[in-house]
């Protein structure tokens, strides 16, 4: 969440900031009266306190003095104050209760670089890579401009209609060399970042605290699964249990940027694709994702930040893929990012581009959430951190973009180099 203290001390400049983000003056406004209202509740409250500390003293020193009626009378004023002192704190914490709720909506300040715009029609492309490396699109064959669905379906390796069967549709089943592209695209993602990153395998399933820390929930609980039973979410990414390992602790400068990658299963209810493709693998409620996650201090998160676009840019040139980095307009945002670079991949058969990866940089928005912090080398207080994420493989639409990019004239498709040692030696899927 953004920090009140920021918004006390220059709300035009906040009302500003936000405003590109749809957040209007009059919600600005009152969260400054909410913050108001909890800090003179709390003024009050301190006030009330410091006088049933004071007569608690009075009334010792009273029976000291063999006082005892003046030491009756002092505790009852005691008790007095001490009934108002718990109504005023329970005003204080109405008026914060409130006042997080409200800060749990507000999005996050976009960084001054990320473009104006208002919807993905207004995103930036940065930079385009092409396998031909000439600076010219790849020359894509016949062959090639078959959508996977229609390539998995010839092949036996993509059962779409099986998967509906069980678990309805959205819910693609892998089989075969399909499967195993799968499992290969995983592994990939894994080894790749392996050098700088430790593996984390977390839970899939995670409470309501994890899901507020990176600002999934309250906001965008139609989109998520719920087990209303047990009170625990489905992850849609590996992010929510990641940002949530160092949730209330203090970590050491010296232990940033602190480095971590995890594969899991994800989970999307894709409540707003309605009237939008959900052909073949192109929006799916399950999927596989490896996911790289750094925290930083505030200094070191443009560098990360760049090395994560790196990785996953490198990951898809490895693979041969045809694709772009997008700088995301300030509509097309996320509600927790400070800014959004996405790696979209190119596929032939369906002529999209499809997102790959986004590399978000949260700045401290989600680190406030979950309550991360370091202490700085130097001493001194502690400092919020900064998150940083992206997708090293989210495998369905880079599966699409492999089985249609490697297609071959006679049906089967190639595997990319980088993945036979998991394909037993094998080149090909047929």
């Amino acid at each position: 969440m953004i920090d009140i203290r920021r918004v006390r001390a220059d709300p035009a400049a906040v009302k500003a900031a936000l405003a590109r983000r749809g957040v209007t003056p009059a919600e600005i406004d009152e969260l400054l009266a909410l913050d108001e209202r909890l800090r003179s509740a709390q003024a009050g409250r301190d006030e009330l306190r410091a006088r049933v500390r004071q007569l608690s003293k009075e009334v010792e020193a009273a029976y000291r003095a063999a006082e005892r009626d003046r030491a009756e009378k002092l505790k009852g004023e005691s008790r007095d104050f001490g009934a108002e002192e718990r109504e005023v704190d329970a005003l204080a914490a109405e008026a914060g209760a409130s006042l997080r709720e409200r800060l749990l909506l507000i999005p996050n300040i976009a960084a001054d670089e990320v473009p104006d715009g208002d919807s993905p029609a207004d995103n930036v492309v940065i930079r385009t890579w092409w396998p031909t490396g000439d600076g010219t699109p790849a020359s894509y064959e016949d062959h090639q401009r078959v959508p996977h669905w229609d390539i998995g379906s010839a092949l036996g390796i993509l059962d779409l209609e099986r998967g509906a069967r069980l678990s309805g549709s959205m819910f693609p089943m892998y089989r075969k060399g399909g499967a195993t592209l799968v499992r290969a695209l995983v592994q990939y993602g894994l080894e790749y970042n392996r050098d700088a990153f430790e593996e984390i395998r977390p839970p899939t399933l995670v409470r309501t605290d994890t899901m507020i820390s990176t600002g999934h929930l309250p906001k965008f609980a139609d989109d998520a699964y719920h087990m209303e039973r047990d009170d625990l979410w489905a992850i849609p990414t590996a992010e929510v249990p990641l940002t949530s390992l160092a949730r209330d602790e203090i970590l050491a400068e010296a232990d940033l940027p602190l480095r971590l990658m995890a594969y899991t299963s994800c989970f999307r209810r894709e409540a707003g694709s309605a009237g939008r493709d959900t052909r073949g693998l192109l929006r799916v409620h399950e999927f596989d994702k490896v996911e790289i996650l750094a925290c930083t201090t505030p200094a070191q998160a443009t560098e990360v930040h760049a090395d994560l676009v790196a990785r996953a840019e490198g990951a898809l040139r490895g693979l041969g893929l045809t694709y772009r980095v997008v700088d995301l307009c300030v509509g097309d945002l996320g509600a927790s990012a400070a800014r959004t670079f996405d790696l979209e991949v190119y596929a032939p058969g369906c002529d999209q581009w499809l997102e790959a990866s986004s590399a978000s940089w949260f700045s401290d928005y989600q680190a406030r959430r979950a309550n991360i912090r370091f202490r700085p080398a130097e001493g001194g207080g502690t400092e919020v951190c900064h998150t940083l994420n992206a997708s090293a493989l989210a495998v369905p639409r880079v599966w699409a973009a492999i089985v249609e990019t490697y297609r071959r004239p006679d049906g089967s498709v190639a595997v990319p180099d980088v993945l036979r040692p998991w394909f037993g030696g094998r080149d090909c899927i047929a």
